[in-house]
């Protein structure tokens, strides 16, 4: 299954660091475009000095490790997709011109279903989407979550509850029902 990752999927490092591990463990392969990626750098500038250097190393490793994920949307598509947000018509250009399955995203209202099934597409909410993973590979999301939690463990030097974390992170029905 392929997969396009939209902005605001892949700003938060807990979100994006489970999404990707799960890509890692080959559930899907992820797709993005070098506009989403850039939108990603910007969003991380209000979190202060420093913070958009940050994140362009982690961009640099992503599109090391996944040459094959970065799409370009095509001209034609771009002037014929319309959306409710003209500044999210390149997400879902991306998407067909990279022939995914899916858009993960938390725009449910700027991705109306209806206009992305026309074109083959589902929109999903990352907790959806990695609950239905889990549900069909439970072992490989506990792998991938459970790397994700030592790392941020290690990094903040104390431990964290894996549900809550998990909760903060957006998914909080992925939290529940890996510690059920």
């Amino acid at each position: 299954m392929k997969v396009t990752l939209d902005a605001c999927v892949l700003y938060p490092t807990v979100l994006r660091e489970v999404l990707l591990g799960c890509a890692q463990q080959g559930l899907f392969r992820p797709l993005w475009s070098p506009r989403i990626l850039e939108e990603w750098a910007r969003a991380t500038i209000k979190l202060g000095p420093g913070a958009e250097t940050v994140a362009r190393g982690e961009i640099a490793v992503l599109t090391a490790r996944w040459p094959e994920a970065s799409v370009l949307p095509r001209d034609g598509d771009l002037r014929r997709l319309h959306l409710p947000d003209k500044d999210d018509v390149h997400v879902l250009a991306s998407a067909i011109a990279g022939s995914a399955d899916a858009i993960v995203t938390f725009n449910a209202r700027d991705f109306p279903r209806h206009l992305l099934a026309d074109e083959g597409l589902l929109r999903i909410d990352p907790d959806r989407f990695l609950l239905d993973l889990f549900t069909a590979a439970p072992d490989l999301v506990r792998s991938a979550t459970g790397a994700v939690h030592e790392k941020a463990e290690r990094l903040a030097g104390e431990t964290f509850d894996l549900r809550a974390l998990l909760k903060r992170a957006t998914l909080p029905r992925l939290g529940k029902a890996l510690t059920a």
